[in-house]
């Protein structure tokens, strides 16, 4: 993608612009929406035959766990004592983030940075995260709200064999307050996205998600596109945006039915809206959208008047909010391992005090709660048996945080490579599936059809092609491009494409189409001349020309196997396996070991 505008359409940039106006119709559609009448969204809700949920008023107080005061506990104490709080001056409210848990429903392996060293630590699942979140809300409990920023269905076995349905009922017993659909909440089709998004007890948001095509509601709003509420005594609203470049990123059948639009479109309207009509003193946009296009948009003036943007989607662990031009940024890490806290002391309309926390879900500290390890037993049983069965070993950490070449996924194009012996076999550039790690006793980890459907979420059909040197030079500059785009609104906040059988250098800070400086295929250098043979995976809805985002693939032709089976069958034969990192991808410019695309502002993924 060489300019989004060619893809998407002339993005806004100018201040003045006809998307600031509010119209008689956005004044009727902000009656619809907010905290005060809902009513006519709530109907066209109830002409699909879904609810919308209570959550619009304040949550009500949660039991704290006889557990003592963490750093965290101590510093909102501090908040709480705040002497303007105390004096009745200012208003007080906790807001406590989650984002990308995945489906991941235990405890699991999490991957740290410490010391310039890979550090393994159990981090998470859902019954300890429910604990620490009632901890957390019980310190602050008529002022607090839970939030979360999309992901959630999708990523493991039950989530799968479910398409979502048995994650919806674990995330209502925890109790958000709010909740925004991501990237991948689209996996299971429009129409299921719609049953389990409004599944969920807690408000939904998103501004930028509309109904395409659909014969009573095309170019409606799928979800209300900002939620208002009172906390502490003040106004605060949040206004929801999904990636955009979601129907790229997926499979195309995916997100049938959707049409996405650009924050920037809207934004402006909608915070003017908050700030003069609803009087609300703070405001805060949630959005999926990758850590990289969220800085970028904190420069754009359309988010004048945001305090906040509350980001999802790349996983990344922001320990200290990005403070943009506009708005500070921040983003809560992934797989239900940490909860981001934000406390706020608001006086006369202003920020006077704040402190942010990125907190670690950690189950020695937070012993999980038994009705949520009782409902995931429930929602499980019917699929226990498929899910425990051991398919294969490993003695190596599987690990997929790095961003341009993983063991996990040398793993995957190693399968695919043994399989069908292609010149080149490709893995997508995915960034989800929590650590595997090692028994210090046995040296060997257990790889189990849940661990597969965490690695694969989707089981696509293996896929094959011919393309020239010519071509898979070029494709590896676009691919590189949606990585490492000097724009930050072109990354499509994936990672670097993988691969084996092929050889790539690049460097990151040349000028798009002048990344790559060599390929080598089977140790040789690429022949633009020549033709190629390459195993990927199918993308529902691409044309039977595309594959892997490559168009114009000649002879492409569907192989029978999915890539579980093509996993199966290689740990059949192979286990344990050891996979590490090869030097398959390097880069001048970066190590093999970077974990974000985000550099030069500061910011460290640890």
């Amino acid at each position: 993608m060489s300019n989004n505008n060619e893809v998407h359409g002339k993005r806004c940039g100018c201040t003045g612009c006809e998307t600031e106006r509010i119209s008689e119709q956005e004044r009727r559609l902000h009656l619809s929406v907010s905290a005060n009448s809902r009513r006519e969204f709530l109907q066209t809700a109830g002409r699909l035959g879904l609810g919308l949920g209570a959550g619009a008023g304040l949550i009500s107080p949660t039991a704290a766990s006889a557990m003592q005061h963490s750093d965290a506990a101590m510093k909102a104490k501090a908040m709480a004592q705040n002497k303007a709080v105390q004096a009745g001056k200012a208003s007080h409210f906790t807001l406590l983030h989650t984002a990308d848990i995945h489906s991941q429903l235990f405890a699991h392996d999490e991957f740290f940075i410490e010391n310039g060293v890979p550090v393994y630590k159990k981090r998470g699942g859902l019954a300890s995260l429910k604990t620490m979140i009632n901890t957390l809300r019980a310190e602050n409990p008529a002022n607090t709200l839970v939030l979360d920023g999309g992901d959630c269905f999708q990523g493991g076995g039950v989530a799968a064999l479910t398409e979502g349905r048995a994650i919806i009922p674990m995330m209502n017993n925890i109790g958000y307050d709010l909740m925004l659909p991501g990237n991948w909440e689209v996996v299971y089709g429009k129409e299921m996205m719609m049953k389990d998004m409004f599944g969920y007890n807690g408000v939904k948001v998103c501004a930028n998600m509309f109904h395409d095509g659909d014969e009573m509601m095309n170019g409606d709003l799928i979800f209300p596109p900002y939620f208002v509420t009172r906390v502490a005594g003040i106004k605060i609203g949040f206004i929801g945006y999904n990636d955009p470049l979601t129907p790229k990123r997926q499979s195309p059948d995916y997100s049938k039915g959707i049409r996405f639009t650009f924050p920037e479109e809207s934004v402006a309207k909608y915070v003017k809206l908050l700030r003069e009509y609803e009087q609300c003193q703070m405001v805060f946009l949630v959005t999926h959208m990758g850590l990289a296009q969220q800085v970028g948009l904190s420069a754009m003036p359309q988010v004048k008047g945001v305090d906040y943007i509350l980001g999802a989607d790349t996983h990344e662990r922001v320990r200290t909010p990005i403070a943009g031009t506009y708005a500070k940024v921040t983003e809560p890490g992934a797989f239900g391992s940490f909860i981001a806290r934000l406390d706020v002391v608001v006086e006369n309309g202003s920020i006077k005090d704040e402190s942010y926390q990125l907190l670690d879900v950690d189950p020695d500290r937070y012993k999980p709660d038994e009705e949520m390890l009782h409902l995931i037993k429930e929602q499980r049983k019917p699929f226990a048996k498929q899910l425990d069965k051991k398919i294969g070993s490993t003695k190596t950490p599987l690990v997929r945080y790095y961003v341009i070449e993983t063991p996990m996924d040398n793993f995957i194009t190693d399968a695919i490579m043994w399989k069908f012996k292609p010149d080149v076999a490709l893995s997508n550039g995915f960034r989800f599936c929590p650590p595997l790690l090692p028994d210090a006793n046995t040296g060997l980890a257990d790889i189990t059809e849940d661990y597969l459907w965490s690695m694969l979420p989707v089981d696509s059909e293996a896929k094959i092609g011919t393309a020239s040197g010519r071509q898979i030079w070029d494709w590896m500059e676009r691919e590189l491009h949606n990585a490492f785009a000097s724009n930050p609104a072109q990354r499509f906040g994936g990672w670097v494409v993988r691969f084996q059988g092929m050889q790539m250098n690049f460097t990151i800070g040349s000028p798009n189409g002048k990344r790559v400086n060599w390929i080598k295929i089977g140790g040789i250098p690429i022949d633009y001349n020549k033709d190629y043979r390459f195993v990927a995976c199918e993308r529902e809805g691409d044309p039977d020309t595309t594959l892997c985002r490559m168009e114009g693939v000649a002879a492409p032709s569907k192989l029978g196997f999915s890539l579980h089976q093509i996993i199966r069958e290689y740990l059949a034969k192979h286990s344990p396996i050891a996979p590490k990192m090869e030097g398959r991808c390097t880069a001048t410019d970066a190590p093999n070991t970077l974990l974000t695309q985000l550099s030069g502002i500061g910011y460290e993924f640890k």
